[in-house]
This record gives structure tokens, sequence and C-alpha cells, in this order.
């Protein structure tokens, strides 16, 4: 990414340029003066604490010693930590909370390096990090440390988060900060007991990965026995990027379950409530499940929690479950979607690109991220 390449510190002193910066980046200038909570941030506000964690970063050995490129990735990562706080900065019973502001972060991140054409992998790279900062904070105490850490090292890597977690410390000025370096720690030297620190966790299979991460408690050893019965494959992307193109390049041949098809047989705007849609999608799913055909779900699927209703429907009738997540930069979905005849209202698109949220490895059996620009 050139914009970052530029404003990272690049030699001794490793000085951070913050007006250029600030210049450079609207979501920098917003976080001035939106305040925090005092006592775990008496440095002032998100934008003096944000400039502190990158000081910190780049006085860190280890970061230091990354090749220029991770270098990069990191400083823009420690950049956009925490970019969701305008959005979530609220005052409760007289304290200062940003409660929701890693989950809110992961999904602005994305929307600010799509817009910036970032690389996929580079960008999901940095908003996986932004989403899990918090972890090495307080993860030991979680019931579900097991599954956190394996989903942050397929995301992205537990060794770049307990560097992000060190360098948002130390750009604080706080009493705990040694009582949570030691957490940090501790979070760490579990991660390389677990396998899962400076690599991705090893499963037996795919299979084996899909079902641990849909099964609490599952020992992630265990080798599953593959019994699925037919590929289903469940598309995901903005209107505009071509998943009809792809599906008749890709899958020609397969029955296709379109909501857009749905849609219109049904005379439901995509302005309109779409539950009637998702409901015939679905009873046309449990046909071709019941016969044990393959076929392609063919939906935006923009988030997790509207994916997790195919793919927990595919999985209970034993299904493998393929994701194709396509992309292409803003104005080529406006471009395209001016083309249709009839276009997706832009507020709708716009909408969904904030609630964006991209497959990982921990959902389906493969995930494939494709760019159709």
């Amino acid at each position: 990414m050139e914009v970052f390449e530029q404003l990272c510190p690049t030699s001794p002193p490793w000085t951070v340029s913050w007006p250029d910066i600030r210049e450079a980046f609207w979501w920098i200038r917003r976080m001035t003066d939106v305040p925090q909570d005092c006592v775990h941030h008496a440095e002032g506000d998100v934008e003096t604490h944000t400039r502190m964690a990158c000081e910190a970063l780049v006085s860190l050995p280890e970061w230091r010693a990354l090749p220029r490129d991770a270098q990069v990735r990191m400083f823009a990562t420690v950049l956009l930590h925490d970019v969701a706080k305008p959005d979530c900065t609220q005052h409760i019973d007289g304290r200062i909370t940003a409660h929701g502001h890693s989950r809110r972060g992961d999904l602005l991140v994305r929307r600010i390096l799509w817009e910036l054409d970032a690389p996929i992998a580079w960008r999901e790279h940095v908003a996986a990090l932004v989403r899990h900062h918090q972890i090495p904070f307080w993860a030991l105490e979680r019931p579900d440390i097991e599954q956190i850490a394996f989903r942050a090292s397929l995301l992205a890597s537990n060794t770049d988060l307990v560097m992000l977690a060190t360098a948002d410390i130390l750009g604080r000025i706080c009493s705990d900060v040694t009582e949570v370096l030691d957490n940090i720690a501790l979070y760490r030297e579990y991660c390389d007991e677990m396998s899962c620190l400076g690599r991705p966790r090893a499963f037996s299979s795919d299979h084996a990965r899909f079902m641990y991460f849909r099964t609490p408690g599952r020992d992630p050893n265990y080798d599953a026995y593959d019994d699925t019965r037919l590929t289903v494959t469940i598309m995901s992307g903005l209107p505009g990027v071509g998943k009809d193109t792809w599906i008749a390049a890709h899958r020609s041949g397969l029955p296709v379950i379109s909501l857009d098809t749905l849609r219109t047989e049904l005379r439901v705007k995509p302005t309109d409530d779409q539950r009637p849609v998702i409901s015939a999608a679905q009873e046309q799913a449990r046909r071709y499940l019941r016969a044990g055909q393959p076929f392609v779900w063919n939906g935006t699927n923009v988030s997790r929690q509207i994916r997790q209703q195919s793919i927990g429907l595919a999985a209970a009738y034993k299904a493998r479950v393929e994701v194709v997540a396509l992309e292409a930069p803003p104005a080529v979905i406006t471009s395209r979607n001016a083309a249709r005849p009839e276009p997706v209202p832009a507020t709708v698109i716009d909408r969904l690109a904030n609630k964006w949220e991209a497959p990982d490895p921990t959902e389906a059996h493969s995930v494939h991220w494709l760019s159709t620009k």
C-alpha cells in the first residue's frame, strides 16, 4: 500500500511524521478531541493515543527486524486499530466507554482499505488484527480462548496480534501497564504452546477445521470423519461484483438459487423486508439438499450472520460448503450497477458495504477471495 509505505518510518531516528499522517487520512482527523476513559487512557483523546501507539510500535526491536512490507502492514494496523472509537464512544453512568469498537473497527477498516484498493489478503490481515486487538489484554479469562486464538492465527498472525497489543498498551498513560504487558506475554506463551503463534493452527482436514469451529468444546486434534454428501457453493459479494458472470463461467450446469430472481418473482424490492425471499430460498435449498443435488446459493451474503443461515442449513444435510467471495473496486461496482436493467439503489449498496464481513476459513470447508475488477 503506497500511502502507508510513504508514511511509515524507514530508518533511525524512526520519526513518525504525524502532521503528514493527519493530512493524509480523514479517519485520523476525526479522532481529535474524542474522549477516552481517563483511568486507562490518561494520555488524552483517541488521536493522541493513536500517535503514541505508533511511536511505541516503531520503537520495538521486533518491529524494526521485520521485512519492509510487514513493517508497513503493522504500522497501518496501529494507525487503524481504534478507527471506530469516534462511532462507539459513549458516556454511561459517568464513565466513558467505547464498547464494540473492535468489531465496528473490523467493518470500517475493510471499507477504508477497500476504497484505497488494498490487496485483499493484506486488507483482511489488518482487519482481523483490528477486530482482535484487545484479546491479549484479557484473553486468558475467556472460556473460548482456544477458538479465538486459532481464529486469529487463521485470519492473520498471533505474533502480529501480540505486537499490536504491546504497541497499544505502551501508547497509553495508565497505572496497569505492567500487569497488561504480563497478560500479553501469557497470551503469547499460550499461543506458542497451542502451535498457533507464528503460523496458522493446523487441522487434520478442512472438514475437521469446519466441524471444530461449529462445535464448542471440540478437540482440535480430532480427525473428524468426512461424511459430506454434496457440495453447496455459497456466493458472497456486494451487488455489481459479477456473481452471475462467475457462476456462468465456473458452475454452469448446476441449479442456482438466486435471491435476485426470487425478489423479481415475489415482487420484493431490495429496500423491502427480505424475509419472504430468504424463506423461499431456504425451501428451494431443502429440496436440493434432500435429493443430494449440488447447487449454488447466489446472494450478497455480506455478513457472517446471514451466511450462517445458509451454511447451517447445508451443514445440517451433511453438505460440503464452499464460499466464493467476489469483490471489485467501488467505481467498478457503480459502473456495473448503473448498466443493469434495474439498478440496485445506491443507498442499499452503501448499507451493505457498511455491514461487509469477508468470509473466513472458520466458516466453511473452503473460502475463496476473488477480485473481478
